[in-house]
């Protein structure tokens, strides 16, 4: 038979004779050939592979000589003419022999790995649906109709505020005739109401009568000169804010805490900057309007913009800032930009203010 020892010293097999005839191959875990699952505990030495060449040649060989490595290998197998008398197997079919409970214990495997994705399979759907539920931190609205869905959707939800931040002009008298019904529902349910629009839309009619009306309802209307982000929160857990998208309005939907804590202090630094539209009963007339504007319209010019520029974050058109800036100019009799804002420096009446607040500039 042949065997494998190791020591400290190495490795070495051999092989010894005398094996029954009628042994086994050995091929189940447990029997004295050492073989587990189907592998074989040894491997063939020079002896052996003497043996079967020798079996080979001559078609048969005694059993009595047999190494016994052979037969766990299952290459020799006893003659059914003589019992005594061993024949050579191919080693193919020796190897068949020897990987089929290798294969079975596989299979059993397979279907056991099997089991266990299918009993896991509709706890793994759960989870997954879920997850994305609650991790989900925002969803894209495309097409004006399914933001404005969204959006009613969170206004008829919302329980205690909404603060919404609308930069640039004037929104079409149509836009405002559809928000007008769900901003004075809001406010009949006690839900309080923060708008703030830019300065520009002081000089415009339909604007400011739907923040008239509101107003008598019990929301919140205040204008600030420079741009902001246009944003709308609904209770402090779900903002939309624009998303540029080529041919389509589109929106985002969000609902990640940490964005939304940052729009709504974003939207209170620039609330708390801006100036309110009504003061009591008293309607700010266009010449504040204007006096506001142009002091904003003032300032950045002094920092050195250009009127482009200074349109842009004010909303207005460069023609509006130029018309501002030569107001002030022919004011202080001033010749130039530079000689504008050193004469509007040294009067100090960009800082100065009424003691009602407002600028008694303009």
């Amino acid at each position: 038979m042949c065997t494998v020892t190791t020591g400290t010293a190495g490795s070495k097999t051999g092989c010894t004779t005398g094996t029954e005839p009628g042994a086994t191959t050995g091929t189940t875990a447990g029997t004295t050939a050492g073989t587990t699952a189907g592998r074989p505990g040894s491997d063939i030495c020079d002896e052996g592979d003497a043996f079967y060449r020798q079996a080979l040649t001559r078609g048969s060989a005694p059993a009595a000589q047999a190494p016994g490595c052979l037969l766990e290998l299952g290459l020799l197998r006893r003659s059914p003419e003589s019992p005594g008398t061993l024949v050579p197997v191919p080693p193919d079919i020796a190897a068949a022999r020897l990987a089929r409970p290798i294969e079975r214990a596989i299979l059993e495997q397979e279907q056991a790995l099997r089991s266990v994705r299918s009993v896991l399979a509709r706890a793994e759907a759960a989870y997954r649906q879920i997850g994305r539920e609650v991790n989900r931190t925002a969803d894209l609205l495309l097409g004006e109709e399914a933001v404005d869905r969204a959006l009613r959707r969170a206004a008829r939800s919302c329980g205690s505020d909404v603060m919404t931040a609308q930069p640039g002009g004037g929104l079409g008298e149509e836009a405002l005739a559809r928000a007008l019904p769900e901003a004075l529902d809001l406010c009949s349910r006690g839900v309080r109401q923060r708008v703030l629009y830019q300065h520009t839309v002081r000089s415009h009619g339909p604007t400011l009568a739907y923040a008239e009306k509101i107003t008598a309802a019990g929301a919140e209307v205040r204008t600030l000169a420079e741009a902001f982000n246009q944003v709308t929160v609904f209770d402090g857990a779900v903002a939309f804010i624009p998303a540029a998208q080529e041919h389509q309005p589109a929106a985002l939907s969000v609902r990640h805490p940490a964005i939304v804590r940052y729009l709504v202090n974003a939207f209170d630094c620039a609330w708390d900057r801006a100036e309110p539209v009504f003061r009591g009963t008293d309607r700010w007339q266009p010449h504040a309007f204007t006096s506001q504007t142009r002091r904003a319209v003032l300032r950045l010019m002094v920092e050195g913009h250009t009127d482009k520029a200074i349109g842009s974050r004010l909303g207005v058109s460069p023609r509006t800032v130029a018309n501002h800036i030569k107001w002030a100019a022919d004011h202080f009799r001033a010749g130039s930009r530079a000689q504008l804002g050193y004469l509007l420096a040294r009067s100090g009446l960009l800082d100065s203010q009424r003691p009602d607040g407002r600028t008694r500039f303009g």
